[in-house]
């Protein structure tokens, strides 16, 4: 497992494929590793150069003191890239991912050919309901924090076993970076600049994604010139609840060579 020194902090990574041709980069969201892109990264490596990442704290990445932000995150993804030499990529981002990724396009949309979006939203509206519930759930000691927020993001009737697993992956995470991060979510708001995306998108929603709902990803797909948003049978975690059709979905996409002009697949 290598490591890249990106301004001090020690960021783990993946870096698989042929060196030709424009690299996937895929950043994994809340609590997680680049495990969680596993499938994607053997589906892919045959034909591209794929790139997964621990981000800061998560996994085998270090940790550091700094405050948590998607702006920072994002930098921290692009130190990597530039030590790595990549320029142009595709960035593939699930959740807290998929922010990082939106702030990778909009700022650097130079460098960004296309974009996915997996589980993930360029605001974050909390519903009243859903505001108790972050309210209570912040009550809660910390590894049941985890546990509430982990086992509600996977569709009912997800093998309990399975949800258990990551579960106490996610409860392994260190508390400042499980919090931070949760924060830095919460503060998240790129809707009003998603017009600006001049690139094909691919916006992967699971239909039963109770933490951030199929309509929060609609309202960014409507502002999004080329976008084409397709609906999965998974909750929030659809990289671990249905790898197999994520991949599909990514690997049509990129074998597009048309723009999507916003149709929405089902």
């Amino acid at each position: 497992m290598p490591k890249l020194d990106v301004d001090g902090l020690g960021l783990a990574y993946d870096d698989l494929g042929p060196r030709d041709g424009v690299p996937l980069v895929f950043i994994h969201g809340w609590t997680a590793n680049r495990h969680r892109w596993d499938e994607q990264l053997g589906h892919f490596a045959g034909r591209y150069r794929v790139i997964s990442l621990d981000l800061r704290g998560h996994g085998d990445s270090e940790l550091t003191p700094h405050p948590y932000t998607i702006d920072g995150l994002a930098r921290e993804v692009l130190g990597l890239l530039d030590g790595l030499g990549v320029y142009r990529f595709v960035p593939v981002g699930h959740s807290m991912g998929g922010m990082i990724a939106l702030t990778l396009a909009l700022e650097h949309p130079e460098r960004v050919e296309r974009l996915v979006v997996v589980d993930s939203v360029s605001r974050m509206m909390y519903s009243r309901d859903r505001r108790f519930l972050i309210f209570l759930s912040r009550l809660l000691p910390f590894r049941m924090f985890v546990a509430v927020n982990i086992r509600r993001a996977f569709k009912p009737g997800f093998p309990p076993a399975e949800v258990a697993r990551y579960v106490a992956q996610a409860q392994s995470t260190p508390r400042q970076v499980v919090m931070g991060c949760f924060a830095a979510m919460g503060r998240f708001d790129v809707l009003d600049r998603a017009s600006e995306l001049k690139l094909p998108v691919l916006i992967l929603h699971g239909l039963y994604d109770v933490q951030f709902p199929l309509r929060q990803a609609l309202r960014m797909a409507v502002q999004v010139s080329d976008s084409l948003v397709k609906v999965l049978d998974t909750g929030h975690e659809a990289p671990a609840e249905d790898p197999e059709a994520l991949t599909r979905a990514v690997d049509s996409f990129l074998r597009s060579t048309h723009s999507v002009n916003n149709m929405v697949g089902e």
